[in-house]
């Protein structure tokens, strides 16, 4: 469904501080109308177009997102990064991809590639791996390190990631000065809408410490009150009290996680009663048959690429969800026909421009030799993702929606 026949009730928000503004070149407009975005500098806690648009007299529809970052600026940072990595860290990041050639249900394989401490070492791993994706992505339009649901096919990557964590915050009912627990959050610009469009206070958890500095970075700028703390999601039990949290959502980051009905038992400790849980993730589809030598083959080398240790089923997190004491309320692809393919293409075609360029200013040695190295990584089998996709087999955009019971 389009954005523009979605509607919402206003949202009541506290006075919050200017928040920075965003400049991106989305390719945004919407099928029945045209969005233009309106930045202020410097006024109260804004919502998002659903509950704060405003017609002007031409029918345009005036869109405040302004939480979003400046994008030539995260760009620029992110490019420094890259540029400046050492040796060691390159290293470091094209070895990590060895563990996404496994599985954390064959211990066997994961013992003989790592030793009984493999978990430790797949921890260093992810460390590594991600100390250098998430400024690969900022150099596209990628600026949250995930390919979302397609919500709106008119409507560019960035768009539809707002118009997916929309519909999350209402989906687990976020509403001003509630605690919600966002797994994974990156370098919080998640946090940052889900503030933005709701008022909740939003604690993330995250292995990256660099992520995690950029998130506490951007949510002082913003001037918001919400925390992050750097935790390896594997190492139970989670730090927080019991019945803490009035919400929690997680997107794309369980692909990462050993033992989902662990972690979905220690995210049921750390809810209150009546909590609702948000889940949006990589799954095998029923479609898929490890025993086709077709799909083994697409299956190898699409893990690497969207970062999945672990392959789960819809049925599987279903299972373990009601396992740890949760209620299924939605189990769904809220993806437009269920299928996510146009939006992975729009990314690989992007960034498959950017390799040619950046090879030809390695040829001319205006740019050091890693980047190379580093962009023919990130966009090898982006193609095979998008096949997978379009055959049914898998998606990282499955949605469930589950409830702590209040008794």
């Amino acid at each position: 469904m389009a954005a523009a026949t979605v509607s919402q009730p206003p949202i009541t928000t506290p006075a919050i501080p200017a928040i920075p503004g965003r400049n991106d070149s989305s390719d945004s407009s919407r099928s029945s109308q045209t969005i233009t975005e309106k930045v202020k500098l410097s006024s109260p806690l804004r919502t998002s177009s659903f509950s704060k648009n405003r017609s002007s007299q031409d029918g345009n529809v005036q869109v405040d997102r302004s939480v979003s970052p400046k994008r030539w600026k995260t760009f620029l940072k992110a490019f420094k990064h890259i540029h400046d990595l050492t040796p060691k860290e390159v290293d470091d990041f094209m070895a990590s991809y060895e563990i996404y050639n496994l599985d954390w249900a064959n211990e066997e394989d994961m013992v003989k590639a790592f030793g009984p401490n493999y978990q430790q070492r797949v921890g260093d791993c992810l460390r590594s791996y991600y100390s250098v994706l998430n400024h690969l992505c900022s150099l596209g339009d990628v600026e949250k390190m995930y390919i979302p649901p397609l919500m709106d096919k008119k409507a560019s990557v960035l768009d539809n990631q707002l118009l997916y964590e929309e519909s999350v915050a209402k989906d687990i009912g976020l509403r001003p000065g509630m605690k919600v627990l966002d797994l994974g959050c990156g370098r919080g610009r998640v946090a940052a809408h889900m503030t933005s469009f709701s008022g909740a206070q939003v604690t993330g958890l995250n292995i990256d410490e660099n992520q995690i500095a950029q998130a506490r970075e951007w949510n002082d700028q913003c001037g918001f009150s919400n925390e992050f703390v750097v935790h390896d999601q594997n190492d139970l039990p989670l730090p927080f009290a019991d019945n803490t949290f009035d919400a929690f959502y997680e997107i794309q980051a369980l692909s990462l996680c050993k033992d989902p009905s662990a972690s979905f038992k220690e995210i049921y400790r750390v809810l209150k009663p009546g909590a609702k849980f948000s889940l949006l993730d990589w799954v095998s589809l029923p479609a898929y048959d490890p025993a086709d030598p077709i799909h083994a083959g697409l299956m190898r080398r699409v893990k690497p690429l969207i970062g999945a240790v672990g392959t789960p089923t819809p049925a599987s997190f279903e299972k373990a969800l009601t396992d740890s004491g949760f209620a299924v309320a939605k189990s769904d692809n809220p993806s437009i026909g269920g299928l996510q393919a146009p939006l992975i293409d729009k990314v690989d075609i992007y960034f498959r421009s950017v390799r040619r360029l950046i090879h030809g200013l390695v040829r001319l040695r205006a740019l050091p030799p890693h980047f190379k190295l580093l962009f023919d990584r990130l966009c090898l089998d982006g193609q095979a993702f998008v096949q997978m996709d379009n055959m049914r087999l898998i998606t990282t955009t499955y949605r469930i929606i589950a409830e702590k019971p209040t008794v």
